[in-house]
């Protein structure tokens, strides 16, 4: 099981998820005297002057997305003697992901401002960086079982 690159490729993608769940800033909503940070547990606001505690937070559950995703791949990893299944449920695990990523750029470039009377500018935080750098370990994963599954069922030919 480990000695397989796609558990590698698989655990590196859990690792970048994973780090999104520490609160990192995803997206920002700058304005004159506040700014609004967007992470996976939610929506806060904060004010230049007291960067520490937010003043008002909406939750979106969006960390619960983020650990679906690590529990799938989890089972991905586990699933290693039911080749079929292991590349079904990869296979799924790409497009979610590759959902999860649209679904972000859309609500980054057009869905939500916080403030509709006050302009706004949009900040990419570093933990975007981090939800986009799982995505290719997941696709890797996806094409490495697929080519033990194509190697397995030429040996299986061969018998």
């Amino acid at each position: 099981m480990i000695q397989r690159i796609q558990t590698v490729y698989y655990i590196i993608s859990m690792f970048f998820l994973g780090i999104l769940l520490s609160g990192m800033d995803l997206l920002r909503f700058v304005t004159k005297d506040s700014y609004y940070s967007f992470n996976v547990h939610g929506i806060a606001q904060h004010f230049t002057d007291s960067k520490l505690t937010p003043v008002q937070t909406k939750s979106v559950p969006l960390y619960l997305s983020v650990i679906g995703l690590i529990l799938l791949q989890f089972v991905v990893i586990m699933s290693y003697k039911n080749l079929n299944r292991q590349f079904q449920l990869a296979r799924s695990i790409f497009f979610l992901y590759l959902l999860i990523l649209i679904a972000f750029v859309v609500f980054a470039s057009i869905g939500y401002s916080p403030s509709k009377s006050i302009e706004t500018t949009r900040e990419l935080g570093l933990g975007f960086i981090f939800l986009v750098l799982g995505f290719p370990f997941a696709f890797l994963g996806q094409i490495a079982i697929k080519r033990d599954k194509k190697l397995l069922d030429s040996l299986n030919r061969l018998r």
